[in-house]
């Protein structure tokens, strides 16, 4: 059986390392390169940055963090926030990412994951899924039109919610409703091209009440691709519940790990006394 990964997660804003809940309120946690190293000698299994208002401010990818990183620390790092070309996946290979995370990007063009699949493998594309609970009421906005526009007619049909979806899709760091079903996007984004999932429960995010399970499984055993939890890990119960009921091949934690409420070898030996396989 393959060993299941702990990943924290490096949201940053203006070159800072920052938490928030529900995607707002942030607070500062440090220096990116500087957390990256501690987490490369507590050996996580992997590090993710993500540029969290990139899309929503329409700046470019944060290159110099990655390239500084990449030289001091010898983990998979994944990258995303600000990706929208074929160019700027290139450039954050170019300087020691491994992997990139799309999520906008991929939503307005999903061509972008066909592409980057093609041009430098499936391992390094991951389509990062932003995702909240639908209520009773639905959003109104969506991107019919736009997807009409563009020759997505087909693709939209594939993809947009209908009266049994439970989890919409957003985008611009958690600003703007899709009218994407979450779980049909998971299976298109796999068609696709896509290598790996990265997916966020917009409504756990930050409020340390646990992963939402119900959200995870579903996506996770909607597709064969590996599938990371994210938003909402509070204690170690929660990654173990990520694994077990939730399906997934990665858990991602952020708060917990960044201001030491646990370490990432704390972590990985709980997850083994439990029976989940782990590298130690």
């Amino acid at each position: 059986m393959l060993a299941k990964r702990i990943i924290p997660c490096l949201d940053v804003k203006d070159g800072r390392v920052v938490k928030g809940v529900n995607f707002v309120n942030l607070r500062d946690a440090g220096d990116p390169v500087e957390i990256a190293m501690r987490y490369d000698e507590e050996d996580a299994d992997e590090i993710t940055f993500l540029d969290i208002t990139a899309s929503y401010e329409k700046r470019g990818i944060i290159i110099d963090v990655v390239r500084e990183t990449a030289r001091r620390v010898f983990l998979p790092l994944t990258v995303g926030g600000g990706i929208r070309t074929i160019d700027d996946i290139r450039a954050l290979l170019n300087v020691g990412a491994d992997k990139v995370s799309i999520n906008t990007a991929a939503v307005y063009n999903p061509h972008l994951i066909e592409e980057g699949a093609e041009k430098f493998g499936s391992q390094c594309i991951v389509v990062a899924i932003d995702a909240r609970r639908i209520t009773e009421k639905k959003n109104e906005e969506t991107l019919e039109m736009y997807y009409r526009e563009k020759g997505f007619s087909e693709m939209w049909e594939e993809v947009r919610i209908d009266n049994q979806s439970k989890f919409e899709v957003y985008t611009h760091g958690g600003r703007k409703p899709t009218g994407i079903d979450a779980v049909k996007w998971a299976k298109f984004v796999e068609k696709m091209g896509a290598g790996e999932i990265l997916l966020t429960s917009m409504d756990r995010d930050g409020t340390k009440q646990g992963y939402d399970l119900e959200l995870t499984a579903e996506v996770s055993t909607s597709v064969k691709i590996p599938l990371i939890a994210s938003g909402g890990a509070g204690n170690l119960e929660h990654l173990y519940e990520g694994f077990t009921i939730g399906k997934a091949d990665a858990v991602l934690a952020a708060s917990i790990f960044h201001y030491r409420e646990f370490t990432i070898r704390e972590a990985k030996e709980f997850l083994k006394n439990r029976g989940i396989p782990v590298r130690l």
